[in-house]
């Protein structure tokens, strides 16, 4: 059986899908989960369109990818839709990590009570909506990626339950 995590990663860019912004933030993600040995299955940049990234959620999750990894589209501005997309496909929240990820923000800017993210398993995947910001997606994924790691293993069965004896 083949234990190594898969992952994806969306970015959520209007300007990004059109060419006319570089995408560091999932660049950003996409080096922090090579370095954890997690292996790369698609990477893709998309409108802030909510029912594009539904579909896209959906298909990822249905191609059996153990993490998916979303940035951008977490604010307040009227196209921001990442949370409420990935609400849609989620079957269990997994609130803890978003949590922890704006416990840790807030310890370096108040404006990360604003930042709207969720956390959550489709079938046998978790889907994590990231921050925009390549400095806050490597703050945050660098402080969860160690939990999201063995939640994958214990979803995938490949670890037991987390508690300790």
């Amino acid at each position: 059986m083949d234990k190594k995590v898969t992952f994806a990663v969306i970015t959520l860019s209007d300007s990004g899908y059109k060419g006319e912004r570089e995408d560091l933030s999932g660049k950003k993600i996409i080096e922090i989960c090579k370095e954890k040995g997690f292996l790369l299955s698609c990477y893709e940049i998309l409108p802030d369109e909510k029912s594009l990234l539904i579909e896209k959620l959906i298909e990822l999750s249905n191609q059996k990818i153990n993490l998916i990894l979303t940035t951008g589209g977490t604010g307040f501005s009227e196209r921001d839709i990442t949370p409420e997309a990935t609400k849609k496909v989620i079957e269990k929240e997994i609130p803890g990590i978003p949590e922890a990820m704006r416990n840790l923000s807030l310890k370096k800017t108040n404006r990360a009570m604003l930042t709207r993210g969720v956390c959550g398993i489709r079938k046998k995947t978790i889907i994590l909506n990231l921050p925009g910001s390549a400095k806050a997606v490597e703050e945050c994924l660098s402080f969860v990626i160690d939990p999201l790691e063995h939640g994958i293993n214990i979803l995938m069965g490949w670890d037991r339950n987390c508690a300790r004896t």
